[in-house]
């Protein structure tokens, strides 16, 4: 039996994969700031007779704070992880601040995966094949990044917040495979491509078409559970390895350098020495 935590598990892929693996007996651990939702997952875990192995976590992952007091939650309640998932993102079509003072889609698509990864990377090793399945959106060239701007002050839009992030935790995972590799852990960047999620966000009028026309035409959630299946039952060899739907990318090109990758931490370690 294993054990895996998933951010965002309360809805789309991140629930779909929560039923799965309590199906097949194994402990899941579910981050979301909604307790409704929250207790709805437990209610039907209950239900199916796996209470016991169904835990819910409230936290806002937008807050560093609730960020980093759910990780430590998690990790003294686990000693052992085998799988740590990230599906929590949130479109907004209006720039918008936390009460902490982060752009909201830095803080809840990049610095909370950061921050979980880190934190539970000790439970992590103590796995006998640890992987970290980040689902994100990799294969985006570097052009993308405004390093000058990272939390989008200037010219703002919810598509450039939400593309930036995903190159942002393809370096994300460039640097935690170097700095975690080492000690077994696998890092496996996944677009599952297009699908039927609650695609959560608020849009704007201009927005909110393109994105009905997404639901119409996505995939069902089920069609987009396989690579990331794959990906926990049988993490790969490689410390770092990338997937879009299904077919395995590069991660040695020019839109993964292992430099750009430091460059981001040392960012974001200055960024958070100064919360």
């Amino acid at each position: 039996m294993n054990t895996l935590v998933i951010a965002g598990g309360t809805d789309g892929i991140g629930r779909a994969l929560a039923e799965l693996y309590l199906h097949r007996g194994d402990t899941v651990v579910v981050i979301g700031r909604n307790p409704e939702k929250g207790r709805r997952f437990l209610d039907e875990a209950r239900a199916a007779g796996a209470a016991e192995r169904a835990v819910f976590v409230t936290a806002d992952l937008s807050l560093l704070a609730e960020t980093s007091r759910a990780a430590e939650e998690i990790g003294a309640a686990f000693p052992v992880i085998d799988a740590l998932v990230f599906c929590a993102r949130h479109y907004r079509s209006r720039r918008t601040e936390t009460t902490e003072g982060y752009e909201e889609n830095f803080a809840l698509f990049y610095l909370s995966r950061h921050l979980l990864g880190q934190a539970l990377a000790e439970p992590l090793s103590r796995a006998r094949h640890p992987v970290v399945v980040n689902v994100a959106g990799p294969g985006a060239g570097l052009e993308v990044v405004r390093w000058d701007d990272l939390q989008l002050s200037r010219q703002y839009h919810g598509g450039a917040a939400l593309g930036q992030g995903g190159k942002l935790n393809d370096l994300l995972g460039v640097s935690y495979a170097e700095q975690h590799g080492p000690a077994g852990i696998r890092y496996v960047l996944i677009h599952p491509g297009v699908t039927a999620t609650g695609f959560s966000g608020e849009y704007d009028a201009e927005t909110l078409p393109h994105i009905r026309s997404m639901q119409r035409h996505a995939k069902p959630v089920e069609a987009a559970l396989p690579p990331i299946v794959d990906a926990i039952d049988k993490p790969p060899a490689e410390a770092l390895s990338a997937f879009v739907e299904g077919r395995r990318i590069p991660v040695g090109t020019s839109g993964f350098e292992p430099a750009a990758a430091r460059r981001l931490r040392d960012l974001t370690d200055r960024l958070l020495a100064r919360s």
